[in-house]
């Protein structure tokens, strides 16, 4: 890994030869975003290393996605081998300097990094529908869910509080038709299927709190170096939909949490999106629109986002056309689509005098790769055919005793190991369950103790004459309409208006629920 303090970062290199051609990344354009694609084995990783290695020297934290289980070797001095010397002779290119760089490991099931969280709420509807893979009228009960909670300040943090509303809204749907809409049985037992398979894929793990606070993925170290955080998603991939939610959550807090900037010498923070198929496939239009608002925007925030994938036909035209820095490794066109994949990446990357773009892709070798990065003034430089520089650290996974040991000796060791479990909508709901249980049971305990007996039959009313209501206060009205006015078939003029007054304090005093710019039912920011 080569720096220059002038030109950027040096990520690849020409042929051997008089002039060979050298590829810099501008630390000032990386928050234009970038692309690195290519078939499987040819070369991702160690792109992704290399790039890493660099931002981190520069002083610029990274955030990547361990999908294959081997980027943790970032954390130790490289080694260079005989087989990878040979290589390195045969192509003209020096071995870095062996080291090792700061990082962070973490994982959402807490097992081979700190555990990462987020509330039920700060995800919100939008992306919640998605993991679940709900249809739109089943992602429409479940915006209705979160906005009964709201409106009744029900603070939505764990899926056990998820259940929980959804089965209260589901038990009192007709209670809530008139204000809310048509809440169906179908739809509501639909949601609570897939919270079941995602508990059953260990998703719950996901939600709760201590969440997880961005400025600890913005760290640097004693010697200036940007910190690595390093996700392991190795069993995430096991649930796509889950990795995909967890990762444009997380773009999406940078997106909310950062003050705009505008551009920077270097970015304060850049997030490597691998697997970017899966945020994409089958995703409704709504959330793509919304990704790429986020991605537009997220540049002024001082933010770089650079998509991994193996086809970039995975990545939509709207937000591919973001993504100005380049990187094409080999791809093979077996199938009319691959070969309509290989027009697609030469057509979108500057040509090059001398050099067949859509022909160079099918040759490229292992390690090798076209590459195309913004210039001073933001322009795609000519595609050049080039060999991606080694990483200086290891290449591969850490050891067990090596992860443990990284874990113990984080800057955010113990901040996020235990879990809180705060009062919320589960507690509040069981706590209403258990009250209306305990009223009806001293109902009719009391009522066959006072309706019974001949003197009790003597004291009572004749049928023919009723006992006229007792007067009631305003502390009354309130109590019917906070404890179960909804059972009398018709409510009276001060009610209506008693109940309008209190639905209009509550919304403005009561407690807002927290939720990020994809997380939010309107698509509005934080509240």
């Amino acid at each position: 890994m080569a720096l220059s303090d002038d030109a950027g970062i040096l990520i690849a290199q020409g042929p051997p030869g008089k002039n060979p051609a050298q590829c810099f990344l501008r630390p000032d354009k990386a928050n234009r975003h970038g692309l690195i694609t290519g078939a499987t084995g040819t070369g991702k990783t160690i792109t992704l290393q290399t790039l890493a290695e660099g931002f981190s020297s520069l002083g610029v934290p990274v955030f990547m996605a361990d999908v294959k289980g081997d980027l943790s070797g970032i954390s130790q001095v490289g080694k260079v081998g005989d087989k990878l010397s040979k290589v390195l002779a045969e192509r003209g290119l020096e071995p870095s300097p062996p080291a090792a760089f700061p990082t962070t490991l973490w994982d959402v099931f807490g097992e081979q990094g700190h555990p990462v969280r987020a509330t039920v709420s700060d995800l919100g509807p939008l992306l919640l529908a998605r993991m679940l893979n709900l249809n739109e009228t089943q992602a429409g009960v479940l915006q209705l869910v979160f906005k009964i909670a709201d409106d009744d300040g029900l603070m939505l943090l764990d899926m056990k509080d998820l259940r929980a509303m959804c089965q209260h809204v589901g038990d009192n749907a007709s209670d809530f038709t008139t204000e809310y809409g048509n809440i169906s049985a179908a739809s509501i037992g639909a949601i609570q299927r897939g919270l079941m398979q995602i508990e059953a894929q260990g998703g719950s793990r996901f939600f709760g709190e201590p969440m997880l606070n961005i400025a600890d993925f913005m760290q640097t170290d004693a010697n200036g170096k940007g910190f690595v955080n390093i996700l392991a998603a190795d069993k995430l991939m096991a649930a796509p939909r889950l990795y995909a939610t967890f990762l444009l959550w997380m773009l999406s807090e940078l997106f909310e949490t950062l003050p705009e900037v505008g551009d920077l010498d270097k970015p304060k923070l850049v997030f490597f999106f691998d697997e970017a198929h899966l945020l994409f496939a089958d995703a409704p239009k709504v959330l793509i629109e919304r990704i790429e608002l986020v991605v537009r925007l997220v540049r002024s925030k001082g933010v770089g986002v650079f998509f991994v994938t193996q086809n970039p036909l995975d990545i939509p035209d709207s937000v591919l056309a973001q993504l100005g820095n380049r990187v094409q490794h080999a791809l093979r066109a077996f199938t009319p689509r691959d070969q309509k994949a290989v027009k697609a990446a030469a057509d979108t990357m500057r040509g090059n005098t001398g050099l067949d773009v859509a022909a160079a892709i099918t040759e490229l070798g292992v390690g090798e790769a076209l590459v195309s990065l913004l210039d001073d003034k933001g322009r795609p430089s000519p595609t050049e055919r080039a060999y991606v520089l080694p990483p200086a650290s290891q290449i591969g996974p850490v050891s067990p005793a090596q992860r443990a040991d990284l874990h113990a000796q984080s800057i955010v060791a113990g901040v996020y190991e235990k879990t809180i479990d705060r009062a919320s909508a589960f507690e509040e709901l069981k706590g209403q369950t258990a009250a209306q249980a305990q009223a009806e049971k001293e109902a009719r305990t009391a009522a066959p103790a006072a309706g019974s007996g001949p003197a009790a039959r003597q004291q009572a009313p004749a049928p023919s004459t009723p006992e006229a209501p007792p007067e009631r206060g305003m502390l009354d009205e309130l109590g019917d309409l906070m404890g179960g006015g909804r059972g009398r078939s018709r409510a009276s003029v001060g009610e209506q208006i008693l109940k309008s007054a209190a639905s209009s304090i509550g919304r403005e005093v009561g407690r807002q629920i927290i939720r990020g710019v994809l997380g939010s039912i309107l698509g509005g920011g934080r509240r």
